[in-house]
């Protein structure tokens, strides 16, 4: 006999939370299935305890660059100490609290694995091979995120390497780390185990940061060359082999290196494989394309509109703020459908997603913190936008004084020519993240430049830079 509510959402992540509680809000009936921990891979394996590594390393680096701070700030991390901080952060691996979260919320959960048998209906598996079946009068969102792809080279898969999982739930630091790729989890996780003190080399195949402003992957790799780490860029590599020493790296140049362990952080794939798409016309194993209501586009949902995919699983942008914007949207347009109302006309459009095709805010948490919103000077051109840029040196701001003499970051404005309106904007340099909504607002709002030069900044704080910029740019 099957268990009917008005929304099924597989997956109990940030994305799926979100999903689950916006509509119940609305009166809708809703169950989350969960095959691991509720509050999904940002909560136990990604963004949490990433930052909670990270952190450490920022607050006593701070502390070193400022006189009179220097001279108390003489040790190194305690590593044991952040890792059980970091253990804190993520709750000892126990989702109790999250599972009181869902209950208060009124939404139900199953665990097991969620497989979609054919339009509407969720079979659910559970750890000891037992089956609920599920049914759903409205809808049924995708939810299930990404995780980390391991490319196919040579004997890597073999090597049993670290990803992201394994590298933010590490219960001891290795004294060596090779890192595979520059992205933001290649550049965040050599940033931590050089805090903690491993020996770190990074490969990567282009620069480092390489969706951002080159600048921004520049100052970061100087920032670990400067603290030990052997940055290498524009390498690839052909093999990996663990031995009784280590693993060993082979590089196209013929090349190796050998670490106690390798972090593979070259990308992120669906997790879609085993959920039965193919029951609904759908590829297994396949990111699912979505409108602006996340809404699935395919023939299943040509009569009877049933099937979303929201967060990562949609791969319109990998990140939880975005899955969770997404989510608010698909929840309050659940809900308006399954309420007999029109989402696509009348207050309900309000709610679509469309903030992540050009306005997508990112930071990335190594030291220093490189920030963006918008679009990069190269993919506006490509866009077909006339753009002009304005950069300027963060260090040269007065606010950046109170930071003492080693401050080093850069900001850049892209700015829509024929609009005068910013299309994007970068910030690296020591705090940067909590710049980083300003420009969000600006980029989102459409805010013409004449009137962001009535947006005072505040003296002496490096949010200055705005004033910089906007005198370099010289157009209003």
């Amino acid at each position: 006999m099957a268990e009917t509510y008005d929304l099924i959402v597989i997956g109990a992540g940030p994305v799926g939370e979100n999903v689950a509680d916006y509509a119940r809000k609305q009166g809708v009936s809703c169950v989350i299935v969960e095959s691991e921990l509720v509050g999904g891979e940002c909560s136990y394996w990604a963004c949490m305890p990433s930052k909670a590594l990270l952190r450490p390393g920022a607050a006593l680096r701070a502390a070193q660059h400022v006189g009179g701070a220097r001279e108390a700030a003489t040790g190194r991390l305690d590593a044991a100490a952040v890792l059980a901080r970091r253990d804190a952060q993520v709750s000892d691996y126990d989702d109790g609290g999250q599972v009181a979260w869902l209950q208060s919320a009124g939404i139900d959960l199953v665990r097991g694995f969620g497989r979609i048998d054919g339009p509407k209906r969720v079979v659910v598996t559970a750890v000891d091979g037992g089956e609920t079946v599920l049914e759903a009068r409205h809808a049924v969102a995708v939810c299930t995120g990404s995780a980390a792809a391991v490319p196919p080279i040579d004997g890597l898969a073999e090597a049993e390497p670290w990803t992201s999982r394994e590298a933010t739930a590490a219960t001891a630091v290795p004294e060596s780390l090779i890192v595979i790729g520059g992205g933001v989890v290649g550049s965040e996780m050599a940033t931590a185990y050089t805090d903690l003190g491993a020996t770190v080399t990074v490969l990567a195949r282009g620069g480092l940061l390489s969706g951002m402003e080159p600048f921004a992957g520049e100052l970061v790799a100087d920032a670990l060359r400067g603290r030990g780490a052997d940055v290498r860029t524009g390498v690839g590599v052909t093999a990996v082999h663990r031995g009784d020493g280590g693993v060993t790296a082979t590089l196209d140049d013929g090349s190796e290196v050998t670490a106690a362990e390798v972090l593979v952080a070259t990308g992120r794939t669906p997790r879609t494989a085993g959920l039965g798409l193919e029951s609904v016309g759908l590829t297994d194993g396949d990111w699912l394309t979505v409108d602006d209501t996340m809404l699935v586009d395919a023939g299943t949902n040509a009569d009877d509109p049933w099937l979303y995919a929201v967060g990562d699983v949609n791969h319109r942008a990998l990140l939880t703020h975005q899955g969770k914007y997404q989510a608010r949207a698909a929840g309050r347009v659940i809900a308006a459908r399954s309420a007999g109302e029109g989402a696509d006309t009348g207050p309900w459009t309000r709610f679509t997603a469309t903030a992540d095709h050009a306005a997508v805010p990112q930071v990335t948490f190594t030291d220093p913190e490189a920030s963006s919103v918008g679009l990069t000077e190269d993919a506006a051109r490509k866009a077909g936008t006339k753009v002009r840029t304005a950069e300027y040196d963060l260090a040269a701001v007065a606010g950046a004084s109170v930071y003492d003499d080693e401050y080093v970051g850069r900001a850049k404005l892209v700015i829509d020519d024929e609009r005068d309106v910013v299309v994007g904007a970068t910030f690296v340099g020591p705090d940067t993240g909590e710049m980083l909504q300003a420009a969000t607002i600006a980029v989102v709002g459409e805010v013409p430049i004449d009137r962001l030069w009535h947006a005072v900044p505040a003296y002496p704080t490096v949010s200055e830079v705005w004033l910089r910029l906007l005198e370099t740019d010289g157009r209003a």
